[in-house]
């Protein structure tokens, strides 16, 4: 494997990108935070993993209501 991406985790209030380049380093983005990934170059590989069986309803699709229930006091 070779390439890399960023990542940029908000938590409503600060922003911090990690750039991941290479392919034994992982990042852990607990639940709360907003997360971006960006700038893939050629050959780059995401990998994920949850702790739960996906469900839909789980995730939070739009920056505005992330922020909307980060002020709520809800996330």
């Amino acid at each position: 494997m070779s390439g890399s991406f960023d990542i940029i985790v908000d938590d409503g209030q600060h922003k911090t990108t990690y750039t991941l380049n290479r392919s034994y380093y992982g990042l852990y983005v607990p639940a709360g935070l907003w997360r971006e990934m960006t700038n893939f170059s050629t050959n780059s590989l995401a990998l994920e993993f949850g702790s739960e069986h996906y469900s839909e309803e789980d995730y939070i699709r739009e920056y505005g209501d992330f922020m909307k229930l980060k002020k709520d006091g809800k996330i």
